[in-house]
This record gives structure tokens, sequence and C-alpha cells, in this order.
């Protein structure tokens, strides 16, 4: 690991796991969904095609697992143009010292969300007395401390635009995290929603665990503006995506992602905020 990089003192392998742990699906054209514990990250691009992009980096500890996963699809030598990252909680971002130090490639992020890349800043601490399940009660457990990528992080560009990845564009989702983004491929309304909206009620260990699909709002004790999150997923709504990869639960699509996105911006407040908790108001 290069000097100028290093992962959250408080980084280690958190022993949680999903029945869909390694498990893959093709959500959409060049689109897979990569199972890593209980998160998800996504390959965007073809193996038979060079420049292709990988969406977040999954748990710590889980690096070999991810370069594994991609050297099965695009090959030994084929690694990723660069890694974009939704947030940079510890569960998105868990192995991406390792992976950009390995394929040495840039990561970009939304600007927002910079100091808790390069060091500078640590996440609010998680709220276990919010309204849940058993996860919730464990979340103190869970790193906060910024990772520090130096120099291979950048900002996303201004303009919108995805590098490498001509058709999609990236959405300022913020809620979860200051900074938390999506993307959104227009011609097949494909999109990769982070954490601002999941497809498991991530709370209950249970429905963690046997992945049981619920499309739900953003993992409530690491969510600190719920006016920004109930925004964000009406924004995300409004453009009527066809397929969601979110961050946590199998890829959703059809009338199941229409209804439950549709129900969430419509009742976010009823459905998604939480009745008590330190970050609700």
């Amino acid at each position: 690991m290069d000097q100028q990089t290093s992962y959250g003192e408080d980084y280690r392998y958190l022993p949680v796991t999903s029945v869909n742990s390694g498990k893959e699906w093709l959500a959409a054209r060049g689109v897979y969904c990569h199972t890593i514990q209980i998160v998800n990250v996504c390959f965007v691009g073809f193996p038979d095609h060079s420049g292709w992009v990988l969406v977040d980096a999954g748990m710590p500890e889980s690096a070999d697992k991810i370069i594994g996963a991609a050297e099965e699809r695009f090959g030994r030598s084929a690694g990723p143009a660069c890694i974009v990252l939704t947030h940079g909680h510890f569960d998105h971002v868990g192995a991406v010292v390792d992976l950009a130090e390995h394929w040495k490639v840039p990561v970009y992020a939304h600007e927002a969300e910079l100091p808790y890349l390069t060091g500078k800043q640590s996440y609010p601490e998680p709220d276990p007395s919010v309204e849940g399940g058993l996860v919730a009660k464990l979340s103190p457990m869970f790193p906060v401390s910024p990772v520090d990528l130096g120099a291979h992080v950048k900002p996303l560009p201004q303009d919108y635009s995805v590098p490498f990845l001509s058709e999609w564009r990236w959405i300022h989702t913020p809620g979860h995290t200051p900074g938390h983004i999506s993307l959104f491929r227009e011609s097949d309304r494909t999109l990769i929603a982070g954490d601002a909206f999941v497809a498991v009620k991530q709370e209950s260990l249970y429905k963690v665990y046997m992945q049981d699909l619920e499309i739900s709002g953003p993992p409530r004790y690491l969510t600190t503006d719920w006016i920004a999150a109930g925004e964000s997923v009406r924004k995300l709504e409004a453009l009527k995506p066809a397929t969601a990869v979110t961050g946590h639960g199998v890829p959703v699509g059809g009338d199941t992602l229409s209804d439950g996105l549709g129900k969430l911006a419509r009742d976010f407040d009823r459905i998604a905020v939480p009745r008590h908790g330190k970050y609700v108001h």
C-alpha cells in the first residue's frame, strides 16, 4: 500500500453475509451486479471491449474477491479504466485502496464526498437508536473513519458525464451522504442507485441475510439528512427507470420497480423516515 494511501483506522473485516454473497447478475446490457457479503459492486462494460468501469468497491478486506470476479469476467490482464464511487461509506469503499493500487487507475467521486476519501473527515457516527431492526442496533461497530486515496481520487466532471462511460450520466442524490451520486443510462433507463434507495430492508438482519426483495429508503442508521434523501428518491423516480441496481439487494425492474419506487416516492416520510432517531427532525 502506498504511503499516501490508507484505510480508516477502524476498518476491519466484518463477519456479515447473505445468501447471495458471491453471486452475479446481468442486470442490463453490459451491467453486471456482483454481491460481496451484503453489498453490491457493478462491473459496467463488455468482456470483448476495453474500458470497463467498476462502480463501488465492496466490504473491507474484499479486494481479492472483487479482483477474482473481475478477472473471471474480463480476463487477467483487463483491469478497469477507472473506479466510480456512489459514496464513501465503508461498505462501498472497503477495498478501494487495494483496487486502485492493484490496477493503477483513478477513482472518481462527487466533490462533496472527497473529504471522506482523502482522510480529512469522518462520517457522523451511526445511530443505533433509530427505528429499525437488529442491523441498526449493531451499527456502532461499523467503520466511519475516512479512507485516504491520495492522488488516486478525483472529482467527477461537472458536466455530469461519467469517465469512460459515454452513455451514462451521474446524478447528485444526497441525503444518505452529502456527495452521494447515482448513475443513469437514458437509452434503456438503467439506474445504478447506490444507497439512495435499496432493494432490501437493510435494518433487518434476517431480511439482509435472506435478501428479501423490498424497495426501501436508504439505510436508516447511516442516513443523516432525510429531507434531501426524500428529494433524491423523488428525483430518481421521475426518471422512470426500467431497471435498478441498488447498493443492497437484488437487481429489480418492471412493475416491481415502478410500483415500489413510486410508492416510496409518494409516501417517503411514512415508509422511509424513521419515527425516532438522532438524525430525524
